[in-house]
């Protein structure tokens, strides 16, 4: 792992003319973006100091991030760079998208330097890992070791070999690595790359090959890249790669699974592999908020509205199926089949994040913090080493997180969620302060005419509703704090400086006068413990109650149940149900607690099946405790649901 490799020589790593200045070090670089009414803040503008994401963050920068590197090697993934450069001889190794996963973790890295630039063994990291992509790359600017060395011939000759996927992966690390680090080395192979496919693949009129990806990570990131060198080749790219889906140019059997059904703007449903649909959406509403094309935006709502009221788990999971990873019908959310990829959850988080800084609407803030607090957060464990690829709703206790995986999507994808989560905090509009998501720590931000406004957070969210601001630079004129008021928050109050200028208002709560270092603001969002039920066409959840608290979702485990199957719990409806803080429990966490009753099943000789006069014995108490779902299977093995079945008794 600590081989030392050069760049070829005459190789430029200088800036290159088009490139221009980093703007900023936001995730989605949209200041210059017609259709933005938000421009979210960079990485390193918003520190975390909190109880709940700061020591994730550095579980991911000092554990995670060096051994993801560490398996890069072990599982032949850098081998196979080494290979295409002529520097190793050896097979080709793993999945043919292999080159993915480094190029995430490339991402992942370069947003954890932004926000900790001191950290000089993972910049070593960035460095070599870099420089091995660079000896790699063709003359004529292809990339991809898989079509490197005997596969050459096979190049764009099948449309679902992830051939622009990884060039995606690539052109978005390359684009974190820039702003991060202000290094050009890595942003040239993806400009040279992003060339080629701009000189070769388009229109059949431009004598071009017409091709499309098979997983349509690719278009985001080209908007990327027009983001950072105003080369609207980028962007036509992009928009060609959206306007001809739907148009057979995929040649599949099974068009739906790669949402090549139908053109983007008239599907009115979410489809096929979900990771796929959710890197589709993030890649039309970024060529929306660059073109302004409205047709775009509308089918995005279509699309999310579709998502929002019939095929989302409650934890923010997409992908009910786990033939294809893909949507199932409306409705159809089994819980312990339920696929909700770790990955599917981080495209919602992002496509809804794209959808607020466009909107301004906290209904995308809502969805993007329930995917952020459950379906994500479960694909992690507590001490940053083992990862879910899949986030079922229950289980026998037989799924377990794992240090890797063969197909090793998720890992780096939860490292680069993680090491960016800075960034999906705060937006600016010229003269506001919009605050998104709550956690304790320092933000600084320059307004449109370069006055500063800097403040503190102090909260022990998400377990406590209570957020206070204090300012510690403000201009000597009007400013507004535009305060998110989650859907789930009733009677919430606001006070300045110990007033109440606001009460229950919904989205986001505006204040705005002239503020001096010193000023507090305290937002206060009752932490009701809510029972949720599910639509009655969701027939597994039928009879059953999900608990919910702020923005988590609670889950009962085995571990907390001595002798008691989790799966015969029953939840009177009667049950007065506590809050109760257990700083020793799963790194601390807040439970639920109350009195729950025990569904034996009796008919007396253990039979599968009996007549409808055998009742279950629901006689026997139990306490009931229930843990944070993104907490399960971090202690022994057991049984596990989120849906609670409800009694009256």
């Amino acid at each position: 792992m600590t081989l030392q490799v050069l760049a070829n020589p005459g190789t430029s790593s200088t800036l290159a003319p088009k490139v221009i200045p980093a703007r900023s070090q936001a995730v989605v670089d949209i200041a210059s973006s017609s259709a933005a009414l938000l421009h979210p803040l960079g990485v390193s503008e918003v520190k975390l100091t909190d109880n709940f994401w700061a020591p994730r963050l550095k579980v991911n920068g000092t554990v995670s991030l060096p051994s993801q590197y560490r398996l890069l090697w072990d599982t032949g993934r850098i081998d196979n760079f080494l290979r295409a450069a002529g520097k190793k001889e050896c097979d080709f190794q793993g999945i043919y998208f292999n080159d993915s996963d480094v190029y995430k973790w490339l991402e992942a890295a370069s947003w954890e330097l932004a926000a900790h630039p001191e950290n000089d063994g993972l910049r070593n990291m960035v460095d070599e890992a870099c420089a091995i992509i660079e000896d790699a790359q063709d003359a004529n600017g292809y990339l991809n070791t898989y079509f490197s060395v005997d596969r050459v011939h096979e190049r764009w000759t099948d449309f679902n070999a992830h051939e622009m996927y990884c060039a995606g992966h690539l052109f978005q690390a390359a684009a974190a690595n820039y702003r991060s680090t202000g290094s050009t080395r890595l942003l040239n192979v993806a400009l040279r790359f992003a060339d080629y496919i701009c000189d070769n693949i388009g229109p059949a009129e431009q004598s071009k090959m017409v091709k499309l990806c098979g997983h349509e990570e690719i278009k985001m990131s080209l908007v990327e890249l027009y983001r950072i060198t105003d080369e609207k080749r980028y962007l036509d790219q992009a928009s060609f790669f959206l306007d001809r889906r739907g148009s057979n140019v995929l040649k599949s059997n099974n068009p739906a699974y790669f949402q090549d059904h139908q053109p983007y703007r008239e599907f009115t449903e979410a489809v096929g592999h979900a990771v796929r649909m959710m890197y589709l959406e993030c890649g039309a509403v970024d060529i929306y908020l660059e073109n302004g094309d409205e047709s775009i935006y509308q089918a995005a709502l279509k699309h999310w509205d579709n998502v929002v009221s019939k095929k989302m788990y409650i934890t923010g999971g997409l992908g009910a199926r786990h033939e294809g990873e893909s949507f199932g019908e409306n409705y159809e959310l089994p819980n312990d089949r339920a696929y909700a990829e770790t990955c599917a959850a981080i495209g919602s988080i992002m496509w809804n994040f794209r959808l607020l800084q466009a909107s301004g609407e906290s209904r995308f803030a809502d969805e993007m913090e329930r995917a952020l607090y459950n379906g994500f957060l479960s694909g992690y464990s507590l001490d940053g080493m083992e990862y879910f690829y899949v986030n079922p709703l229950s289980d026998d206790g037989a799924h377990r997180r794992q240090k890797w995986y063969g197909c090793a999507c998720c890992p780096p994808n939860v490292a680069r969620q993680l090491s960016s989560l800075p960034g999906y905090f705060a937006s600016t509009s010229s003269n506001a302060i919009w605050l998104h998501l709550y956690a304790s720590g320092n933000i600084s931000e320059s307004l449109s005419d370069g006055q500063i406004v800097a403040f503190t957070v102090a909260t022990d969210y998400p377990y406590d509703g209570r957020v206070l601001l204090t300012i510690i630079e403000a201009p000597e004129r009007l400013v507004s704090f535009k305060l998110r008021i989650p859907g789930w928050a009733s009677k919430s109050t606001i006070t300045v400086n110990g007033e109440t200028p606001v009460t229950e208002v919904p989205g986001y709560a505006d204040i705005t006068r002239k503020f001096e270092a010193g000023d507090t603001i305290v937002l206060d969002l009752p932490m009701e413990i809510r029972r949720v039920v599910s639509h009655p066409f969701v027939e597994t959840n039928n009879g059953r109650v999900a608990l919910v608290r702020g923005p988590l979702v609670y889950c009962i485990e085995q571990a907390d149940f001595n002798g008691v199957d989790v799966r015969s719990v029953a939840l009177p409806v009667s049950a007065t149900i506590s809050a109760v803080t257990d700083a020793s429990l799963l790194g601390g966490v807040t439970v639920l607690e109350c009195s729950a009753v025990v569904n034996d099943w009796n008919p007396g000789d253990g039979a599968l099946y009996a007549t409808e006069q055998v009742k279950f014995d629901q006689k026997k108490t139990v306490h009931l405790r229930a843990i944070p779902y993104y907490a399960w299977a971090n202690r022994e093995a057991g049984p596990m649901t989120v849906w609670i079945p409800e009694t009256n008794d």
